[in-house]
């Protein structure tokens, strides 16, 4: 699994998504006081398949968008350039070969969080990606 979340983050170093959210793209969880935007992603699945020759991982990752701007631009634009990073993407992964990255689910909702300055309304996507590797 460090493998594949190793290869995520790569995928991500150089990109405008990256560098849209200021780097601030977490695994598992934002620090406290995380200035918005920000980005988690986190392995919500993981169920290895086996045929008589293969070994696979079939994951689910999802991806959490987060900003407090008064409009939903800031976080149109971040869901724009994640999917332009990762729908269909091709990436290297140590020990395994991707088969695909494909996004599955994707969901708005506007939430509230607690700041260090009292309580926030925060815009969010949650972005699912189902991904297959080949176990080397």
């Amino acid at each position: 699994m460090l493998n594949l979340t190793t290869a995520i983050y790569g995928k991500a170093a150089a990109s405008t998504f990256l560098s849209y959210i200021s780097s601030r793209l977490y695994k598992g969880r934002a620090p406290a006081n995380c200035p918005y935007p920000y980005a988690v992603y986190a392995v919500v699945t993981d169920v290895p398949e086996k045929t008589f020759t293969e070994d696979f991982e079939n994951v689910i990752v999802q991806f959490s968008l987060y900003s407090t701007a008064s409009g939903t631009t800031e976080i149109e634009t971040m869901l724009t350039y994640l999917k332009a990073l990762y729908d269909e993407c091709e990436f290297d992964i140590t020990d395994a070969t991707l088969i695909w990255m494909k996004r599955s689910n994707v969901v708005f909702q506007v939430e509230d969080h607690t700041t260090p300055s009292g309580t926030a309304q925060v815009y969010a996507y949650y972005v699912d990606y189902e991904i297959k590797e080949s176990l080397d």
